[in-house]
């Protein structure tokens, strides 16, 4: 098991810091194995589910992983924590990752996506197809198994389940909406506005991915999340300025460095980029807009970026990044807790002009 210095990364580096982490992967794909054996004696079934776990479950920046342990680490002290500590940190977070493994694999099918983290979506994997959607199930209930197993003696461990549960009716909510309003705005792209977008966001990303792994280790931590509403509040607009980088990059990124192939304009998303456009076209340029957007011709999606330029929308988020810094920044140090202070511009930083 590792140990809190080695999770930290405190004199180790990047590299030991995650073969830290891959351990106790390790350990809880061993237990989940363990599970399905007893269940579906198929050597061959759980060779298929080892395989899928790996596959999808690693591979990522693991954000919502690192995001709980950091949390903790200055919440309670780095130095202080113990190896059990340590290890029920790591677990919260590989849960996160467990989860976000299960939306991104039906994103994809949903999205129709190519690639994911630099290699093939799952369900494009020869002999997989749709059976990625029964893997996802899958990889969904491993969550509640681990949580059982390593929380249920845990004074939290209700406050926990509640906090999953609120963060997955809220992001599947979220989803749906996503997808009705993308299925719209292929007949009316003025549906598309700046309210719609920031709740898809706040709840699709944010809540999900910043607030929650934060929640996590504020519970593990022996904290009442009612005593941290501001804290909550900034997370949000943090992880709304992550979806609005994550729309620029779905544009203007580098696969290279994303891992990722950019369908928002193909899929008619109701992106961040698109809004933007709506609010700064003429007449003209939105029939353009119009006429392109939504369709896989590649064609078409050149205009679509062609205008993007046109319009300087790479200028317009430049600068919407250079404000939005600036208020976050004012709106921590407000905050009279340098603990909280300090664990709020440590998740900005680390998205502040991200390429990836």
């Amino acid at each position: 098991m590792a140990t809190a210095g080695a999770v930290d990364g405190k004199g180790t580096g990047g590299t030991d810091k995650m073969a830290a982490l891959k351990v106790i992967y390790n350990k809880l794909q061993a237990e989940v194995l363990e599970d399905h054996a007893i269940e579906v004696t198929h050597e061959s079934a759980i060779q298929w589910i080892d395989r899928m776990m790996d596959y999808n479950v690693l591979g990522g920046k693991c954000n919502r992983l690192l995001s709980v342990i950091d949390t903790y680490n200055i919440l309670k002290g780095a130095d202080v924590i113990s190896q059990e500590e340590t290890f029920l940190a790591c677990t919260l977070g590989w849960c996160m990752e467990w989860l976000q493994a299960v939306y991104l694999m039906l994103d994809d099918i949903m999205d129709n996506s190519q690639t994911r983290r630099g290699q093939p979506c799952w369900f494009r994997v020869p002999q997989v197809g749709l059976i990625a959607i029964n893997d996802a199930i899958i990889l969904h209930n491993h969550v509640p198994r681990i949580l059982r197993r390593h929380f249920k003696t845990k004074p939290y461990y209700v406050d926990i389940i509640d906090l999953f549960n609120e963060a997955e009716f809220k992001a599947v909510s979220s989803q749906l909406l996503d997808l009705i309003i993308t299925h719209d705005g292929r007949k009316d792209l003025n549906r598309y506005n700046e309210t719609i977008y920031r709740h898809i966001a706040q709840y699709k990303t944010a809540y999900y991915s910043f607030y929650i792994p934060v929640a996590c280790a504020l519970l593990l931590a022996g904290e009442n999340l009612d005593n941290f509403g501001d804290v909550k509040n900034i997370l949000i607009e943090i992880g709304i300025y992550f979806q609005i980088q994550d729309d620029y990059l779905d544009c203007f990124g580098d696969p290279e460095l994303t891992g990722k192939i950019g369908t928002d304009i193909e899929e008619s998303k109701c992106s961040w980029l698109v809004v933007q456009a709506l609010e700064h076209t003429d007449e003209n340029q939105k029939s353009i807009l119009i006429e392109n957007y939504g369709k896989s011709d590649p064609a078409c999606v050149a205009k679509v970026k062609d205008l993007y330029k046109e319009l300087n929308l790479e200028l317009v988020f430049r600068e919407y990044e250079r404000e939005t810094y600036i208020k976050l920044i004012g709106t921590i140090e407000a905050q009279l807790n340098k603990a909280v202070q300090t664990l709020l511009k440590s998740f900005l930083h680390k998205i502040y002009k991200r390429e990836k």
